[in-house]
C-alpha cells in the first residue's frame, strides 16, 4: 500500500505531464509558424552574413631576448637566499617595459608612419598608397551606407560654408593632424593590435584588413617598425657614447700624426746638432709625441669597447609565428551568424506562442 502524507497534493504529477503535454502539442499546432519565422530568420541571416565585407586577420608571434634576466640568472638564486630582487634592480634602468609596446603601436607617430606605404592587393590589380587604400577602397554593409547618407549630405552642405583645410593629407605632422589623417589613426587603431603574455613575454600582434596580402604586409611593416623602436630605444645610450668615442678618437689621432710629424721633422733638420738645447727640445716633442701616443691609443680602446657595447645592447629576436597571407577570412563567421540568428528565430516564435495572446490584449487596451 502506497504511503501518502496527509496535505499532499496527489495530482501534481499529473498536473505538470498534463501541463507539458498541452504545451508540446501547442508548439506542433502552430509548427508552421515556428517553421515560417525561422525561414525568414535564415533569409534575414544570409542577407546579413553576405552583405558584411569579409576581413582577414594576419597574427605574429615574437620573443624579444631579455638581457637583463639572462646577466640576473647567474646570481638570482644567491640574490633570492639573501632576499634581494636582482630582477626588479635590472629592470629599474629600462623605461621602455614589454607592457608598453601596444601603447607604442597604437601612438599617433607610430600609425602616421604607415601612411606612405604602398600596399598592393592579393589580385594585384590595385597597386596604392595605404592611405589610399583605407581612405577610397574600404567597403561596408549596406545599410551603414544608408544610415549614414543623411550625415554624409549634411557634411556635404557644411563643408561648402567651410575653408578647406591647407595641409595635405600625406604632409605628416603628429601635432596638427588633418581630418582625414585622424580617420586614418582612428581606422587602424580597431585593426591593429599587440598583446604581450606578461608571464613568458612574447609579443603577439594581430592586423585585420579587408584583402590579405594587404594585412600580411602591413603587418610585416608593423612588426619591423617596432623591432626598429626598440632596438633604436635600447641603444640609443650606447650608440650616442660610440658617436662621441668617434669623435675623440679623430681628433686624438690627428693629434698624435701632428706631434709624430713635428718630432721627425725636429730630428731631421738638427741631426748633426749636439747642444744641450736641441736634446732638450727633441724630448720634449718626443714627450708631446708620446703622450698623444697614449691618448690615441686609450681612444682607440674606447672606440672598441664602446662597438662592443653597442652590439650587446641590440636585442635580438626571434619570431615564433612570422606573417603570412590568410587563406580564409575570419570575419564574418556565417556559419555562427547563421545560427544565431536561427536560434533567435525560434525563440522569437516560441515567445510569441506563449504570450502573443496577451501581448494583442495589451495592445487592444
Amino acid at each position: 500500500m502506497e504511503n501518502i502524507q496527509p496535505g499532499t497534493p496527489t495530482s501534481c504529477l499529473a498536473e505538470d505531464e498534463i501541463d507539458l503535454i498541452e504545451l508540446v502539442q501547442k508548439f506542433w499546432k502552430e509548427r508552421k509558424f515556428i517553421l515560417k519565422v525561422c525561414g525568414i530568420g535564415l533569409v534575414i541571416g544570409l542577407v546579413i552574413a553576405f552583405s558584411i565585407p569579409k576581413e582577414y586577420k594576419t597574427e605574429v608571434k615574437l620573443a624579444p631576448e631579455n638581457t637583463s634576466a639572462t646577466k640576473v640568472g647567474q646570481l638570482g638564486g644567491l640574490a633570492a637566499m639573501a632576499g634581494i630582487n636582482l630582477n626588479n634592480a635590472a629592470n629599474s634602468g629600462d623605461a621602455l617595459l614589454p607592457e608598453l609596446y601596444p601603447d607604442i603601436v597604437q601612438s599617433t607617430p607610430f600609425l602616421l608612419e604607415l601612411i606612405n606605404i604602398p600596399v598592393e592587393t592579393k589580385e594585384g590589380c590595385l597597386k596604392v598608397k595605404f592611405f589610399d587604400y583605407i581612405r577610397h577602397y574600404q567597403h561596408d554593409a549596406w545599410w551603414n551606407y544608408i544610415v549614414s547618407a543623411p550625415v554624409q549630405a549634411l557634411r556635404w552642405i557644411i563643408s561648402h560654408f567651410k575653408e578647406e583645410d591647407t595641409q595635405s593629407a600625406g604632409e605628416l605632422n603628429s601635432f596638427k593632424l588633418t581630418k582625414d589623417q585622424e580617420k586614418f589613426i582612428f581606422f587602424l587603431r580597431k585593426k591593429i593590435t599587440v598583446n604581450v603574455d606578461k608571464k613568458t613575454g612574447v609579443i603577439s600582434a594581430s592586423v585585420w584588413m579587408q584583402d590579405p596580402l594587404v594585412s600580411a604586409t602591413v603587418m610585416d611593416i608593423v612588426l619591423s617598425k617596432l623591432q626598429s623602436y626598440i632596438t633604436d630605444y635600447r641603444t640609443r645610450k650606447a650608440k650616442h657614447d660610440l658617436a662621441f668615442s668617434e669623435k675623440l678618437f679623430i681628433e686624438a689621432k690627428d693629434n698624435y700624426y701632428k706631434a709624430q710629424k713635428a718630432y721627425a721633422q725636429y730630428v731631421d733638420e738638427n741631426h748633426n746638432v749636439i747642444s744641450a738645447s736641441f736634446r732638450t727640445e727633441e724630448e720634449r716633442l718626443r714627450n708631446e709625441m708620446n703622450l698623444a701616443y697614449g691618448v690615441y691609443n686609450q681612444m682607440a680602446q674606447q672606440l672598441e669597447m664602446n662597438k662592443v657595447k653597442v652590439q650587446e645592447q641590440t636585442p635580438v629576436y626571434t619570431v615564433i609565428e612570422p606573417a603570412r597571407v590568410a587563406i580564409k577570412a575570419a570575419k564574418p563567421n556565417k556559419a555562427m551568424l547563421l545560427m544565431g540568428i536561427v536560434f533567435l528565430s525560434i525563440f522569437i516564435s516560441v515567445a510569441w506562442i506563449l504570450g502573443g495572446e496577451r501581448i494583442k490584449t495589451i495592445m487592444k487596451i
